[in-house]
């Protein structure tokens, strides 16, 4: 699974972070940061969950 954050779409609620921290890092702002590589295995459903808690729809999980 693959995870793309439109950065430029974020507003930096930082609920993706709050719902999975494991996958979401934020910087100093609350922003999310971009996600580089494959999500961890055993995490996927925490990445989903942290991805529709986005409100702008920033992130895609595929």
């Amino acid at each position: 699974m693959k995870i793309t954050i439109d950065t430029s779409t974020c507003s930096g609620h930082a609920r993706c972070a709050a719902t999975a921290p494991e996958v979401f890092e934020l910087d100093d702002n609350g922003y999310a940061l971009p996600f580089d590589g494959e999500v961890p295995a055993g995490v996927e459903e925490k990445a989903r969950e942290g991805a529709f808690a986005c409100p702008e729809r920033a992130i895609t999980a595929q």
